[in-house]
């Protein structure tokens, strides 16, 4: 599909806000309530002994589900048997090593695999659904949350699609491990809404109601509609998969009163954390759908600088399923974001190289100058445009902040310009305050550059953006930051004036 630069980004931030707020919730799985205000944090831990930042069975449950459908984009399509059936087997592998796997779903994939190897053969999507229907049956329920918490990526797959193929396919899907209705709706739902925010930036969870039935819908609605009186902690029952849609819902709904872009995803995510019990779950399903209206360049870099997990994948790798899944034409290893290089020869001298005015531990340059991080001792880049895999030589994936930010003058070309700007800059001071030398850099380093480098500069000199700016453009004498991000530096000077705080702390 055709997707805009906005859309573009809304669709990299569905899994990769999915995975924070797994990642986020981790540490208070199993907890009680926190009372408002309480610090959340990535600290890792929980009962299964996460590390900082990693996530857990949400996000690599999602994984499997996102590759799949990126391999039969140009196939049999996202539901069919084989895709299905890819889902599965990647499911079989990665509970044989997993920290936890959740009782409905262990005992599904136990069932599924004896199933398999009386038939004489690998096992196979029929045998999971077979299996999650017996389960059905036994127990007399099977409405556990353990399907919602993974099912965003499907959503991405039928962007050009019909909603009312998305509902009946998020029902194949959790009926994989759980063929209760409550859990099929809850997953048409939630795809739904997913779907509806990418395309078009907007939180809407009733939007699929009109796809269900009249009494299952006005069902949903009463739910829906309970979630909005309410605060996650008011679901103690949050491993059921209602409870987990309403408790994402009213965290998204609750935090939605006071804040409203990135802030509105953050204190979403804290909001889950807090309501206690399954917070990882709870957090992941509110991050797929708050990734999908807020994008990628709306998670905060310090959320997805370490975020890693099962099958030992990174914050980008994220980034490049959605984004592929989003636009439908499957794994292009010859372009942008899974391109090895990054072509700028078109765009003449990329080579400019300085120390900022303000501290000379950090490097400002144009793209060429990534070549030379080796050369001069280089520990972390800050990259303001786009790159290959292979163009920071020598660097890790954490000691490398990647933020998207087009140099454009037209406010509508960017989602959150101030806000990621204010985000590179805090990744510079994060790097520093870490001891590394530290490279920030756009193309040319005549307008992202200098904007960022202005903001950085106000924060350790203690001057405003503008006085910043003069300084850096004294070292940088091309930098002319375009007329937004130069506006922008001005309000900042004025906000920070005006509120007689130190210049630079500006707000996230």
């Amino acid at each position: 599909m055709k997707l805009n630069p906005l859309q573009h980004d809304r669709a990299a931030g569905v899994l990769v806000a999915l995975a924070a707020g797994d990642a986020l919730g981790a540490g208070y799985e199993f907890g009680a309530p926190l009372p408002d205000g309480a610090e959340v944090t990535m600290k890792g831990g929980g009962p299964f002994g996460f590390a900082p930042a990693e996530w857990t069975d949400d996000t690599s449950m999602a994984i499997p589900i996102a590759e799949a459908l990126l391999e039969s984009a140009s196939d049999a399509g996202p539901s069919s048997p084989a895709a299905l059936t890819m889902v599965v087997r990647a499911w079989s592998s990665w509970a044989a090593e997993a920290k936890d796997v959740g009782a409905q779903t262990s005992s599904v994939i136990a069932a599924a695999r004896r199933l398999a190897a009386a038939a004489g053969r690998k096992v196979q999507a029929e045998d999971f659904t077979a299996a999650a229907v017996e389960f059905h049956a036994r127990t007399g329920r099977s409405a556990g949350n353990g399907s919602l918490m993974r099912t965003a990526p499907l959503a991405l797959a039928y962007l050009e699609r019909e909603p009312s193929e998305l509902v009946v396919a998020a029902g194949v899907m959790s009926a994989l491990t759980h063929a209760d209705p409550d859990a099929q709706e809850a997953c048409g739902l939630w795809c739904v809404a997913i779907r509806h925010a990418v395309l078009n930036g907007q939180l809407d969870v009733r939007v699929g109601l009109p796809l269900l039935p009249d009494e299952r819908a006005s069902i949903w609605l009463e739910r829906i509609e309970t979630a909005e009186r309410s605060r996650p902690r008011d679901f103690t029952r949050n491993g059921w998969v209602v409870e987990a849609f309403q408790g994402a819902w009213s965290a998204i709904h609750y935090a939605g009163l006071s804040a409203s872009g990135p802030a509105h995803l953050r204190e979403s995510l804290e909001e889950a954390v807090r309501g206690g019990r399954d917070t990882d779950t709870v957090a992941a399903i509110a991050g797929g759908l708050l990734g999908a209206a807020y994008g990628f360049t709306a998670v905060p870099f310090e959320w997805r600088q370490r975020l890693h997990g099962w099958p030992g994948l990174r914050a980008r790798d994220l980034m490049m399923l959605g984004m592929e899944l989003g636009r439908g034409e499957g794994r292009r290893t010859a372009s942008w974001p899974r391109a090895e290089r990054q072509d700028y020869s078109m765009w003449g001298r990329t080579d400019a190289l300085v120390q900022h005015p303000h501290d000379d531990g950090v490097w400002l340059g144009g793209v060429g100058s990534v070549q030379r991080v080796a050369e001069l001792g280089i520990d972390a880049v800050v990259s303001l445009c786009r790159l290959g895999t292979l163009d920071v030589p020598g660097i890790s994936s954490e000691d490398h902040a990647t933020f998207w930010v087009v140099d454009s003058p037209v406010e509508d070309d960017n989602a959150h310009a101030a806000f990621v700007l204010q985000e590179a800059a805090a990744a510079v001071e994060r790097y520093r305050a870490e001891g590394k030398t530290v490279l920030l850099h756009c193309v040319r380093a005549e307008s992202r550059t200098p904007t960022v480098a202005a903001l950085y500069g106000a924060r350790v000199a203690g001057i405003s953006p503008l006085k910043a700016l003069e300084d850096v453009r004294r070292a940088l004498p091309n930098a002319q930051p375009n007329p937004l991000f130069a506006r922008m530096l001005e309000d900042e000077s004025q906000r920070s004036s005006h509120k007689g705080r130190p210049f630079g702390a500006f707000d996230n």
